[in-house]
């Protein structure tokens, strides 16, 4: 199935967005993997109850291979947290919501992908990310989301990842 947006210039700033069937929070720990071993670059983030968005790059890796990969594993990871949580009492519901006929669906097909060409729409997308727990009701103020790089921009604090600055 062909999909509205890819990564052409594998080694240029994008922002991306993916998007997950069901939500479970366990992505952080995935980035900063790709971040070490795999040349990613992060510049801004932001991880929602149902998505999150980044502006990434890496001159490294193809980036759509370090994306396919951080989708792959970060998804498989979160079944065996489920598998193996004897304390969760949800397991059977969730496993039969994010597993069919072997495949995981856990990550909606594809992402949203688009190339940064210039300073203004960088600044553009950096600002929408950080704006999103505003939009959602979440914080009054997009530096006081912790699951984000606002933090990092307004210099409040260091945030859970290590990012670039533009």
């Amino acid at each position: 199935m062909g999909f509205a947006y890819s990564i052409k210039n594998q080694h240029k700033q994008h922002f991306v967005t993916f998007t997950v069937h069901q939500w479970v929070d366990i992505l952080i720990e995935s980035l900063q993997f790709c971040q070490k071993e795999k040349g990613l670059k992060i510049y801004a983030w932001v991880i929602m109850s149902n998505h999150i968005h980044l502006i990434i790059q890496s001159d490294v890796i193809n980036l759509s291979d370090i994306i396919r990969d951080f989708k792959k594993y970060t998804a498989s990871q979160i079944i065996k947290s489920i598998e193996n949580n004897t304390q969760e009492s949800r397991k059977k519901w969730l496993l039969w919501l994010l597993k069919k006929e072997n495949n995981i669906c856990f990550w909606e097909e594809g992402y949203h992908g688009e190339e940064i060409f210039t300073k203004e729409f960088y600044d553009i997308k950096r600002d929408y990310i950080h704006l999103n727990p505003v939009r959602a009701g979440i914080v009054e103020k997009e530096e006081d989301y912790i699951f984000s790089s606002a933090g990092d921009y307004y210099g409040i604090r260091k945030g859970l990842l290590d990012i670039e600055f533009e």
